[in-house]
Formats: C-alpha cells, structure tokens, sequence
C-alpha cells in the first residue's frame, strides 16, 4: 500500500489524474448529514478508498473532502482562498466571538502577530513552572488502588494550568471550578449545533439549551472580570498569557486590541487549550493501558532521566520517547478531529472547479488513518516517530495541530505540559485498566473520550 502511495506521489502534479467521488449513502434532502450525525468518523473513514477528493452534502449544500496530503497542503497553505468558514465557523462565531480560530483571513494576520509573542520561547519558559507545579501535585493526589475518573482528573489539571498560564495571579479555587464546570457543556452544546443543518435546535426550550446559555454566559462573565481586574491593577507584566496580550502591539500598524478583542483571545484560548489537551492525555493513559510494551519504554525512560524526581521543563527534550507516546496518540485521536475552509473566490481542487463559497473539510482523523500514509494505522505505535522511521510520513499527512498559517499557536505549550504530566504521573504510577472497560470515541469540538476510570498502582 505504501508503495502504490509513493507511485501515486511521484507523478508531477500537471500529469497526476486525480479520483473525484461522490459519497456513498446519501438521501435526497438530507445528503449525508444523517451519516455525520450518527458516526462521523466510521463514515468520514471511509471516503478515502473512494477517491483523493470527496463530495458529500450536508443538507442540500455540496462539501468537499481532500483525502490525498498534497490537496491538503494546497488548501492549508492558501489561507486567502481557503479562508475558515462554513456551518462550523458560523455557528461558533456567537460562542467564541471573532478570535483565532473564527476570524476572516485578514483579521487572522493581524491577531496572529499580536497573539503570538504570548507564546514565543521565553514565557513557555515561564508558563512550564506553573505546569511543573500543577502535574507534580495531579501525580500526589491520588490514592493507591482507588478507581479515578482519568478523563475528569486530565480535564482538572488542563484547567488548572490553562487559567494559571492566562492569568497569573492566584484565582481563586471557585474561579478554576467555574471554568471546569462550564467548559464541557460550552464545547458539547456548540458541537451540538454545528451539526444541525436546520439551525432549529438551538431555538428550540431544551434544558441542554438552557444549561448551555447559562455555562457560555458565566464563562463570558469570568473572562470580562479577569479584564477588569488586570485594567484596575495597572501593574505591568505579570509574565502571563493575558499581559502579553495588553502589551501587544502590531507592528505594521502599531495598533493594540481592544478589550472585546483580549475577550475573543481568551475564550478562544481557554476552549482550544484545555478540552483538547485533557482529551489527548486521557486517550494517552488509555492507550499505555492497553500496550504493556510502550508503557514498559515510557517508565524506563522517565526512571533513566529524572531519578525518581519531578519533571521539570529543562528535561523535556530528553523525554524523546514520552513525547512519542503522545505523538501516536494524537495521530490515533486527534482533538481537532475536522474543520472547516470555505473558497472566497473560484479555485481548482484537484482538477475540480469550486465555485466562490464552497466548503472545505480538512479531517487529520481521515489522514492518520490511512494505511496508504501510515502502515497498520490502527496499531498504536510510539515508534513510528522515531526520526528514522518519521522522515517517510508524508507531508500534511499528519495533523494534529492544523497546519498552514492557521496552525495551532499553542501547539509547544500543549506538548511541553503533555510531556510534563506523563512524566510526572508515570514517574509515580502505573495506570491499570479496569477490566471490560470500554470507550468510544465521542466526536464533539473536540474528540473526547468520555468518563475512564482506571486504577493507579503504585511503582
């Protein structure tokens, strides 16, 4: 299979006949999006045998799916083409305002250099002690033997070093509570009506609804008191996410960001940085569970580099083989499982003409699980990062990120604070299955895994 990719890869791009399909099973009406609602990802999958791009609808609306990683490239790397739209970014434009990940293409240019000295090498640097002391005590807390819940301890600490990192003054447990307390319900009602071609189920007076309003308007809420605490203190840089974003300052236009804008940045940053770390760490210990040999390779490593002692962010880079472990289970489950481009003018798409606002979707889900860019892409295997094996992955074939200039900009404070916690905990624990346990992937924003209870036992 490898091979046919390589003889697929090799041809020049002018002479390459590209396989257009239409998807299977669609209903008049409805298209595909029955499909999407019930298994997104079994369906999604599946579309690759059937071509490199992929038509399916969603209501009576045409979606295109690229499924070869040189048309991936081709709509990630023209941000002004490709610009973020469609259903998702429509419906989540009231949650997250118009921050990074909802913003039109020029707006993204100009937040992107403003955002991004907040995550540039020295306030990682910084950030890493608070995430040092969070996975320390997460790996102090438990009790030998006691059944934990991994998915709602990993959503804990994600929380706790998320709103430590944005705001570094000591918030008050209550402030960390809310922020844990609203965040799923936020990021599941928002799934919730991005699937929903009718636009009618956010209109209708479900109880989810309610919870949900009441959860976004309380996080909405926290964030504008953050503000004004900051506004009211006056006290320069506290070495955290939200000073750097009142410090910042465009330097084509010398422009700063307005209070909704920091507002749009933070919400933003609190629903990218805290679900979809927690959901990959939980999917991680799952994943360790199951494979006695990985989990054998990641304890030696963590014995042989730290002693016995808590990780701290000098020892990241030597943790090579952790940092696989979490690379193969982003590949595995991706957080960031699909999203969404719309065309802003007429474009070619592998031989197909897409009109002006036609939409794109981008699934790494799609793309990790092709055994024609990753051999045995069900197996889980820490070991195909190694750089002598990783050097054959094809380009944007691996996504866990995005890519593009629309790339995830917190993706080196994600797999810093990753490393750290399996460091930490694994340095402590040994994490057992309970036995018959079950979990199936939940496509929501993100791809979470649901409630894991496992049991930890001492090393």
């Amino acid at each position: 299979m490898k091979d046919i990719f390589r003889m697929r890869t090799a041809q020049h791009p002018a002479t390459r006949h590209w396989r257009h399909a239409l998807a299977p099973g669609g209903l008049p009406l409805a298209g595909h999006a029955l499909l999407m609602g019930r298994k997104p990802l079994q369906f999604l999958a599946s579309l690759p045998a059937h071509g490199d791009l992929v038509e399916l609808r969603l209501g009576p609306r045409p979606v295109f799916l690229p499924c070869h990683p040189e048309l991936v490239q081709q709509v990630l790397v023209n941000a002004r083409i490709y610009d973020t739209g469609g259903p998702v970014k429509e419906k989540a434009k009231p949650i997250l305002g118009n921050g990074l990940i909802t913003s039109d293409w020029a707006d993204h240019r100009r937040q992107r250099r403003l955002v991004q000295p907040a995550f540039q090498a020295a306030r990682i640097a910084k950030y890493a002690e608070v995430m040092e002391e969070e996975c320390a005590a997460e790996s102090t807390a438990w009790s030998a033997r006691r059944p934990i819940d991994v998915s709602h301890e990993m959503l804990a600490l994600t929380a706790r070093v998320t709103a430590r990192a944005l705001f570094s003054t000591d918030m008050a447990p209550h402030a960390v509570a809310e922020i844990q307390h609203c965040l799923p319900i936020v990021v599941e009602g928002a799934y919730r009506q991005a699937i929903d071609p009718t636009g009618l189920l956010a209109r209708l007076p479900l109880a989810a609804n309610r919870r949900f309003d009441d959860a976004l308007h309380r996080l909405n809420q926290l964030i504008d008191r953050m503000i004004d605490d900051y506004k009211a203190a006056d006290d320069g840089d506290r070495g955290d996410v939200l000073s750097a974003l009142f410090a910042a300052q465009d330097d084509e236009t010398g422009g700063t960001m307005s209070d909704q804008e920091i507002h749009d940045q933070v919400m933003t940053l609190l629903l990218a940085g805290i679900e979809t770390t927690a959901s990959a760490l939980t999917w991680t210990w799952f994943l360790l569970g199951r494979n006695p040999r990985a989990e054998a390779a990641l304890h030696a490593e963590v014995d042989e580099v730290l002693g016995g002692r808590a990780p701290v962010y000098a020892d990241v880079p030597r943790l090579a083989h952790t940092q696989r472990v979490f690379s193969e289970a982003l590949r595995l489950f991706p957080p960031a499982w699909l999203f969404t481009r719309t065309t802003t003018e007429a474009t070619e798409l592998g031989g197909r003409r897409l009109p002006p606002g036609s939409d794109v979707l981008i699934s790494p889900y799609v793309m990790h699980r092709d055994p024609a860019l990753f051999p045995d892409p069900e197996s889980f295997d820490p070991d195909r990062w190694l750089p002598e094996r990783a050097k054959d992955v094809a380009r944007n074939s691996y996504l866990p990120f995005g890519g593009g200039s629309r790339k995830c900009i917190g993706d080196v404070f994600g797999m810093t604070e990753a490393t750290l916690a399996l460091a930490a905990i694994a340095g402590r624990w040994r994490m057992r299955p309970i036995p018959g346990t079950k979990i199936r992937p939940r496509p929501q924003m993100s791809l979470t895994a649901g409630p894991l209870r496992m049991i930890p036992e001492p090393r």
